[in-house]
């Protein structure tokens, strides 16, 4: 079993520092800057912005501007999905200038309507293709430039060994790989093991992505990928303390700023919601909440009666949902799943 005190070290990407190896992964709708500016407060080592369309972006659409905007944070990275090479060069010149230290090029999301469009997890099944856009993005920014990957597109194509050392001979300075396929999606369990042949390849960092939700999972994939960070992703939902919670443990230490109590995780949440209709509006804001809202009361408060849940889900008024929020979490007795990932 591999030391998991390996994740509190710093990490270097490209003359980039940071502070612990465990990252909170681009999740697209889902890290924008309410999301990643908690998971960092956490401890998160390393935080991502959701995945931005680069296309949409170059051509300067309403609203994209937000995902790139630079929150504050000591480290700044921006994922740019996209099949053009123009334009992906153009998004990263965009984001550069907005402040990000580290530009993440999207080759893994598996999702329809990204592989439709030739981006995504799609990249892989033309690896020279690929690499012209890794190479306009490398020429267009000085920061470091990342990548992305899935294993390949399924299990007849597991080239991401091949586009690992593509990509680093092209100046990429660190690669994540989800242990699945993109036909596999989300379902099985990520295979650790074949990451290792992408460690194997490469001499940059290597991130290990993939059902990670806690130190123990944490030590595992370390163990089996011989991977130099861990990226932990779906696993936050209604919890954004996760990568933060493993990165506190591999230090030694116990989480103190996670929730303990239904009272404090109601201001959290309400803070929470609040932080993004300030950052949306409150028309947005109050839509593109309620993924959230839904995922904290299933992962926290199950027993809520149906009646309310739907409340709080349809709700218009932000005044009246704050309410529903503070009502259902402060209700005695509660099954709170509180447990943090330390």
């Amino acid at each position: 079993m591999v030391n998991l005190t390996k994740l509190a070290a710093p990490l270097d990407v490209g003359g980039v520092r940071i502070r612990n190896r465990v990252f909170l992964a681009p999740m697209s709708g889902i890290t924008d800057e309410p999301f990643r500016q908690r998971a960092h407060a956490h401890g998160a080592g390393l935080v991502v912005s959701e995945m931005v369309a680069s296309g949409e972006l170059a051509k300067g659409r309403a609203g994209f501007n937000l995902r790139i905007r630079h929150s504050g944070l000591p480290v700044h990275m921006v994922q740019l999905a996209g099949r053009e090479a123009a334009h992906m060069a153009e998004g990263a010149r965009i984001a550069a200038g907005e402040g990000a230290d580290i530009i993440d090029i999207n080759m893994g999301c598996p999702a329809k309507k990204v592989t439709g469009g030739y981006a995504g997890s799609a990249l892989m099944l033309d690896l020279d293709h690929a690499l012209s856009l890794i190479d306009a993005v490398v020429g267009a920014v000085d920061v470091p430039v990342t990548v992305k990957m899935r294993l390949g597109w399924d299990e007849g194509a597991l080239n991401a060994p091949m586009l690992a050392r593509r990509a680093e001979q092209a100046g990429v300075s660190m690669v994540t790989v989800h242990g699945r396929t993109r036909c596999q999606f989300y379902q099985g369990k990520a295979d650790w093991r074949a990451i290792a042949r992408v460690k194997e390849a490469v001499s940059i960092p290597v991130v290990a992505n993939g059902d990670v939700s806690s130190p123990e999972e944490a030590a595992d994939i370390l163990d089996q990928s011989g991977a130099d960070a861990v990226m932990v992703g779906r696993a936050h939902y209604g919890a954004p303390w996760i990568a933060g919670g493993i990165a506190v443990a591999a230090a030694g230490g116990t989480a103190t700023n996670i929730p303990q109590s239904p009272a404090a995780l109601a201001e959290y949440v309400v803070s929470h919601y609040e932080d993004m209709l300030a950052l949306y509006g409150a028309e947005s804001g109050l839509r593109q909440a309620r993924k959230h809202l839904g995922w904290y009361l299933d992962r926290h408060a199950g027993g809520v009666a149906d009646d309310s849940r739907k409340a709080i889900m349809t709700a218009f008024e932000p005044a009246r949902v704050i309410a529903l929020l503070r009502d259902v979490f402060s209700r005695d007795p509660q099954p709170l799943n509180l447990r943090s990932a330390a």
